[in-house]
């Protein structure tokens, strides 16, 4: 009997689900959203912060073709989600529209002094990168135009 409990045991550990091993962007990629949120979650601070820096320097290793590729697919998938939030915006009634920006306000509302400069700077910082991306988006194309003798 013991035995067996054993091999129970043994067998249900194997067939539990492996998020606590995603080590790689790939591996997470493959999770699916709620393993995905539910494993970032379960780290710390400083776990997260290494994981970050590893997938930082697995991306610096790849080729350029695999960057702009990822690249590529990253820009499709914003620009999917913007169509389709400014969908559910414009398909939303008056009513709806309201409470949305009364869900907001009282998120906002219900935020201590420290989370709403720390949500003020998270939105700098995007505003920032978004703002430097488009700046480099237009130095690209205008290196483009450019001649190559000119380039060098």
């Amino acid at each position: 009997m013991l035995t067996i409990r054993k091999i129970l045991l043994l067998s249900a550990v194997a067939l539990l689900p492996c998020t606590a091993f995603a080590q790689t962007i790939t591996e997470l990629k493959e999770l699916s959203h709620e393993d995905r949120r539910a494993y970032m979650q379960s780290l710390s601070d400083d776990e997260r912060s290494a994981m970050r820096d590893k997938w930082r320097a697995e991306y610096q290793n790849l080729p350029d073709d695999e960057k702009q590729a990822i690249r590529q697919q990253r820009s499709e998938a914003r620009s999917k989600n913007r169509d389709a939030m400014r969908e559910r915006r414009a398909s939303m009634s008056d009513e709806e529209r309201a409470a949305f920006r009364d869900e907001h306000r009282q998120r906002w509302d219900s935020m201590s002094d420290e989370e709403r400069a720390a949500a003020r700077e998270k939105r700098g910082q995007r505003e920032e990168r978004r703002d430097k991306q488009r700046r480099g988006k237009r130095g690209n194309n205008a290196a483009a135009d450019e001649s190559p003798e000119t380039q060098e």
